[in-house]
């Protein structure tokens, strides 16, 4: 979203922020409508003019900000791993890889899930879109590809903070696959589980915490 300019900016640059920010706000509500919608009549029977009548603009509108009716699915998703990957670059160097991204996963879920963020891109309209995705064969295809792209930008990410060249040392792609792993299973802990899903985005946390608490064991200690 565009950040307020101050009243000594330029003139057109003050009218590119109004811009930007009216965008941003279309943006919002078409994926908060089609958050609804899909939750309330389900995936498959939503179309995109059903989403952009809601919002009270046109077909055409609607396209300038989303492909197709999947990319506005996983919308949320997207904004949520998006917040995550700021999170990560921003972590102190002196973490490890592993550390660096525990704290941005909890980091990016206890921000997401204050008061302030609500609607579309809030925790919970993530974990209610989890569900929808688990449940939805087309958007679990499509989420499935759009986490294949995430390792890769994660792995980008951790290559750089430990100066690694990832097409030669494979650590950073390994420990993204991991990572993505761990989250995912969280998420499928997180909807069966009673407790943790009546806890809401404090529940995905714990969950998240002691998922990442089995993980070194897991991988390096023994089963027996």
């Amino acid at each position: 979203m565009a950040t307020p300019l101050s009243a000594s900016a330029p003139a057109d640059c003050r009218v590119l922020g109004l811009r930007e920010r009216k965008k941003q706000r279309t943006r919002d509500a078409l994926v908060d409508a089609a958050h609804s919608l899909f939750l309330s009549q389900g995936y498959g029977r939503t179309t995109v003019d059903e989403i952009a009548a809601s919002v009270d603009v046109s077909q055409r509108t609607f396209f300038r900000y989303f492909a197709n009716k999947e990319e506005v699915a996983l919308a949320v998703m997207a904004d949520a791993e998006e917040f995550f990957i700021d999170c990560l670059r921003a972590r102190p160097a002196e973490e490890n890889p592993l550390q660096a991204m525990r704290a941005a996963i909890t980091e990016a879920w206890r921000t997401l899930g204050t008061a302030r963020h609500t609607g579309p891109g809030s925790v919970t309209a993530a974990l209610e879109l989890f569900e929808l995705i688990e449940n939805t064969p087309t958007l679990l295809a499509a989420h499935l590809r759009h986490t294949t792209l995430q390792e890769a930008e994660v792995a980008r990410v951790l290559a750089e903070r430990e100066g690694l060249d990832p097409e030669v040392d494979l650590r950073p792609r390994l420990l993204a696959a991991v990572f993505g792993a761990v989250v995912r299973i969280s998420h499928l802990s997180w909807s069966g589980d009673p407790k943790a899903h009546q806890a809401g985005p404090d529940g995905m946390i714990a969950l998240i915490e002691r998922h990442f608490d089995q993980l070194g064991p897991a991988l390096a200690g023994s089963w027996r």
